[in-house]
């Protein structure tokens, strides 16, 4: 492969971070690119696909056993061989959490908000569905009262559903509209979210991939394998951030806001590497049948419509 030295930097980062979390990863290279060509897999060729970025064979057959565990695969035997596929609540998973990241532009906000009120789960339940909200956005208005401004009921209610919290939580919607240039709702925002964090997120990850578009403007194409490396990590890191957002409309960020120049950056990255990463894909990873299948409709939908180079 041709010399790469901000690509290098970032595998390295990412090996040396602790701790390694290789089934998050693994999630996202699943929901990134193998649910759109048929979501199933050999796991020897998925070992292969990921050791150069420091997963090693045990790494990932305990990451893939682990997600198995979790309801997020599961396994079927051909042979001696293992084989790897998206359950029904993986997909839906996958479906609900990765429309966001690849969405061309922020939503637009009607004014409208969800209300969520915890009061009668037990601490416990509490504890763990506060923290699976504040992952998806929601910000805090009260210790047992949470906020968010784009997800809907039917959404909201799916995930309740899958804790089995469907009937313990109260659900208010349509909730201050038309109070969006309230000076108390932008000082709200700023208690119930924690902006300066999210913002240093972004600004974390612009730093980690200017450097990668940079050399993609300047150099010659990558190789496969680094556009596959690229896109991972970039919609790895990337998935990470915009889980979090709420993704408020703009009267309520701050000027500075680093999310809207992360958006853009990453959608120039994948854009640049999105065919080598599927020809990657193509020379390594198999299913029982053979090759991968071609990817699907909805894939070439993503940020308004994937360009070929």
């Amino acid at each position: 492969m041709s010399a790469f030295p901000a690509l290098e930097t970032l595998i390295d980062n990412f090996r040396s971070r602790r701790p390694f979390r290789a089934g998050s990863l693994i999630i996202t290279l699943y929901g990134d690119a193998i649910a759109t060509r048929g979501g199933t897999v050999w796991l020897g060729s998925l070992i292969k696909l990921l050791e150069p970025l420091g997963l090693n064979q045990r790494l990932v057959r305990t990451s893939v056993f682990r997600l198995s565990k979790e309801n997020w695969l599961a396994a079927e035997q051909v042979g001696r061989r293992s084989y790897y596929s998206l359950t029904g609540p993986g997909i839906r998973r996958f479906r609900e959490a990765f429309k966001r990241v690849y969405a061309e532009h922020n939503p637009e906000w009607d004014g409208r908000w969800l209300m969520a009120v915890l009061n009668q789960l037990s601490q416990d339940d509490r504890h763990k569905l506060r923290q699976e909200l504040e992952w998806h956005g929601f910000g805090t208005l009260a210790p047992t009262v949470l906020l968010h401004p784009q997800m809907r009921k039917p959404e909201f209610q799916g995930l309740l559903q899958e804790f089995e919290f469907h009937n313990d939580v109260i659900i208010f919607e349509d909730l201050g509209e038309g109070s969006i240039a309230s000076r108390a709702l932008r000082l709200q925002t700023r208690e119930s979210w924690n902006l300066p964090k999210l913002s240093e997120s972004y600004q974390n990850f612009l730093d980690k991939f200017r450097p990668i578009w940079n050399h993609l403007k300047e150099k010659n194409s990558p190789s496969p394998e680094q556009c596959f490396q690229i896109r991972l990590l970039l919609i790895h890191e990337y998935r990470r951030i915009i889980l979090r957002d709420p993704e408020l409309p703009e009267e309520l960020l701050p000027g500075d806001w680093a999310g809207s120049a992360a958006r853009q950056l990453c959608y120039n990255i994948y854009q640049r590497t999105w065919q080598g990463a599927e020809q990657h894909m193509d020379d390594i990873l198999e299913t029982a049948e053979g090759p991968l299948p071609p990817p699907n409709s909805k894939f070439y939908q993503r940020y308004g419509g994937l360009k070929s180079l």
